[in-house]
């Protein structure tokens, strides 16, 4: 039986790709540092070995790619406006902690290494859909990072032999998704607070769009990216999104919806680092992967808000007892 290590375990896409893992009856190893990640979020994973420590620390990777045949490295700190702040935290937990990973993975012996990319590196590129092909043009500290981690890891496959797949994600959102800080998602965001009778914020006009993409397609994007043949994926970079566009104000109405929250949004100065449109060619991820989003918008929406709505009332409910 394959052993597989997720990093970022207690966060949002490494926890559902753990627990999608665990519900096939897979061997699982995760690991997190609970710098962002949650312990709640490990609740149903009792069945993964677990390791608590930081990719900061090569010893720690090592220990966590021991007897590992695939690695899907979630771990980060994935926020464009906590980079902007701390730039310097960013580097650390994304490049540095990637290299020991991929140093330890390949003396460990591991055959692949599935690493969580972002649309990000595409910058400010007007052109519509976002493809492969693209020159990368980083425009915040946390897209520089991610694409110094996709050329590393080019590097270690055409060095070392090690298959390394990247997926570009593009704005994922669904339950376990954090929504009170500034590492929320937006959708998360909006939908936390419109539950708590919050006026929600849209950072610009709300015309800006997004390649929102529901967290079970990601899931099933990594898995696929596991077993998918070497010649067709290693090395490779691979946008993995919805391929297509919602703009903030529609998302925002839709939401409304479904929370019955009536009031208006208020709306503020774009945030720096923050892309005007994205949106994902993704006919590469369906030749090379045999990828197709199966949840659509709507309907990953209903889910995350009848999530968090369960969520919130359990957390009303412990605060009462």
């Amino acid at each position: 039986m394959a052993k597989y290590l997720v990093t970022g375990s207690a966060g949002f896409i490494g926890r559902s790709i753990a627990a999608e893992l665990v519900a096939r009856g897979d061997s699982v190893r995760g690991i997190d540092s609970f710098i962002t990640g949650k312990r709640a979020n490990l609740v149903g994973l009792e069945q993964m070995e677990f390791i608590e420590g930081d990719l900061t620390d090569l010893p720690t990777c090592q220990q966590a790619c021991r007897g590992v045949e695939v690695v899907f490295h979630q771990a980060a700190l994935a926020s464009v406006p906590n980079s902007v702040i701390d730039p310097i935290a960013t580097n650390l937990h994304s490049v540095t902690a990637t290299l020991n990973l991929l140093v330890a993975a390949r003396d460990a012996g591991v055959r692949r290494v599935i690493f969580a990319g972002t649309s990000s590196v595409y910058g400010e590129s007007p052109e519509l859909p976002k493809h492969e092909g693209l020159t990368p043009s980083p425009i915040s500290p946390y897209a520089v990072a991610k694409l110094a981690c996709e050329q590393y890891m080019r590097v270690f496959e055409r060095m070392y032999g090690l298959e390394t797949v990247v997926l570009r994600y593009f704005n994922v959102f669904g339950p376990y998704q954090q929504g009170d800080s500034l590492r929320s998602g937006v959708l998360a965001l909006f939908c936390r607070e419109m539950l708590t009778g919050e006026q929600p914020t849209i950072y610009g006009d709300g015309t800006q769009s997004r390649d929102f993409t529901y967290i079970d397609n990601v899931v099933e994007g990594n898995l696929l990216a596991a077993s998918a043949p070497a010649e067709k994926v290693s090395g490779k970079a691979i946008n993995l999104a919805a391929g297509t566009r919602i703009a903030l104000n529609e998302a925002y109405a839709m939401l409304q919806e479904l929370t019955g929250y009536a009031g208006p949004a208020a709306y503020t100065e774009p945030r720096a680092g923050d892309i005007r449109d994205s949106m994902a060619d993704i006919r590469l991820a369906r030749e090379l992967m045999g990828y197709e989003p199966k949840v659509g918008f709507r309907e990953g929406l209903g889910k995350m808000v009848e999530w968090y709505r369960s969520a919130l009332a359990s957390q009303s409910a412990a605060s009462l007892s």
